[in-house]
């Protein structure tokens, strides 16, 4: 469980309901069923416009991603390319064969197996690149339906907050209900900048930082696969894939990886 998302979420609930209370407003003088049917539902529903259904439909899965947090164990990677590589320049590149079903990245699995065939450093390099390719534009086709998202939605608050103002502006014989009125027209722009700064844009930021991290994982993967295929020094192999890691935790793993 990915508690920071968890701390936003709540936090920025708690911080609009202590701003209302400090105020002098009450939680259900923000609270309109038909600015919410405008500005979420609205803005929501325009997606569909925008991308296929079957996108759309795995949207909240997508959504729930946020919620976990993902270890795409880079130290164990380094680790095992670096036995990997000890272990081809001791008993040759075959002998990488026996231990390929064991491994847990598929992505490594499949390099080094092109690696155990015979096939040119070039040729991996370019498979490997474009399976990564393909996986981030997968990766950015959910990411951009969420960022459009989080776009429509102060539109669609404007033009709630322009309906309320049309049916407010056809009652200027009633003075009392123009403050209550104007009040309801506004909810819905702040529904919408709610949307675009706190329930989604954000969102996809984190699913880009994801992304980031996993696509960085990749390519340290590819890196170690053609050190391997290149016969490079297992010491040479570390000091390559230690360049992925940040300052700290690269200090903890460099004992057991840079050996004389």
């Amino acid at each position: 469980m990915d508690i920071a998302s968890l701390i936003g979420f709540i936090g920025g609930a708690a911080v609009i309901v202590l701003g209302v209370a400090t105020s002098g407003g009450s939680l259900g003088g923000i609270i309109d069923i038909p600015s919410v049917l405008v500005t979420i539902g609205g803005s929501f529903l325009t997606l569909f416009i925008v991308a296929p259904l079957g996108d759309i439909l795995g949207f909240l899965k997508v959504y729930a991603r946020i919620f976990k947090t993902f270890d795409y164990g880079e130290k164990t990677l380094i680790q095992a390319m670096v036995s990997l590589s000890e272990k081809a320049r001791r008993e040759g590149i075959l002998a990488l064969e026996e231990g390929l079903d064991d491994l847990e990245s598929a992505f490594m699995k499949e390099g080094l197996r092109m690696v155990v065939d015979g096939t040119d450093g070039n040729v991996i390099r370019a498979i490997m690149e474009n399976e990564m390719s393909q996986a981030e534009g997968r990766h950015m086709k959910m990411i951009n339906i969420v960022n459009q998202w989080a776009g429509f939605g102060p539109g669609f608050g404007m033009m709630g907050t322009v309906i309320g103002l049309i049916g407010m502006l056809n009652n200027l014989e009633d003075k009392s209900s123009l403050g209550p009125n104007m009040a309801v027209a506004l909810i819905t722009t702040l529904y919408g900048s709610m949307l675009a700064n706190w329930l989604v844009g954000p969102v996809a930021q984190k699913l880009m930082a994801q992304n980031a991290q996993e696509m960085a994982a990749q390519e340290m993967i590819i890196e170690g696969v053609l050190s391997i295929q290149a016969g490079d020094n297992p010491r040479i192999l570390a000091m390559k894939l230690l360049t992925y890691l940040d300052p700290k935790t690269r200090k903890v793993i460099e004992p057991d990886v840079l050996k004389d």
